[in-house]
């Protein structure tokens, strides 16, 4: 059911910023912008019992870019391509970096107020697993193999779905020199976990902080 709402979601929002162009001759035109900040995630899930996972935030970072694409007064289509890291700290100390290529698709919400902009937004995302470490705390290290197989090849090895999906929230200022500064908030919706984990389930939940600039 979660993930039919994440694909119709996604439908609409593109279907919104299809029209996007026609409606930015009255509200605006399309801005490209950079946006970049400090990530603070963990897994949320069950691990091979079924009990709820209890781990500690992994610290990484984001950056890319982003448009706002105008649909209405003071409402914005905002696709973005970013680079994301992820991940999770365990209690024994060892923990996982996993780094993404990450496509949100937000409706954002910017009323004047003061002499900038309140920021306002949600959608979903999508994200592409493109590298990943298990680190142990005496510093061994072992590779996140991405993929879906449902023989595990190697049980020293880290295996887990290439594809993650999920929903933002975020709410910020913008300045008016174009300067923003933005809290983000995700909520994994995808398991992670590949198809023959049993009853464990890995999904990327976390928060962050952000600067941008609109050119």
């Amino acid at each position: 059911m979660k993930k039919k709402l994440l694909i119709w979601s996604i439908a609409g929002l593109f279907a919104t910023s299809l029209n996007a162009q026609t409606t930015a001759k009255s509200t605006g035109s399309t801005s490209f912008g950079l946006r970049a900040g400090v990530n603070f995630n963990t897994f949320n899930g069950k691990d091979g019992s079924g009990n709820d996972l209890d781990n500690n935030i992994s610290t990484g970072f984001h950056a890319g870019v982003v448009a706002d694409i105008p649909v209405a007064p003071e409402f914005y289509v905002q696709p973005g391509l970013l680079y994301s890291m992820k991940g999770a700290e365990y209690k024994n100390g060892s923990q996982t970096k996993l780094s993404y290529i990450e496509i949100p698709l937000n409706l954002v919400y910017k009323p004047v107020l003061g002499t900038g902009n309140l920021l306002l937004g949600f959608g979903p995302y999508v994200g592409f697993g493109i590298d990943g470490k298990t680190e142990s705390t005496n510093g061994f290290e072992t590779d996140v193999e991405f993929g879906n197989d449902d023989v595990v090849r190697d049980p020293a090895k880290d295996y887990l779905k290439r594809s993650d999906a999920g929903a933002n929230l975020l709410a910020g200022y913008e300045f008016t020199n174009k300067v923003s500064v933005q809290l983000n908030a995700q909520l994994g919706l995808a398991n992670i976990n590949p198809d023959n984990s049993g009853q464990a389930k890995r999904k990327n939940t976390g928060f962050g902080v952000s600067l941008g600039y609109r050119f």
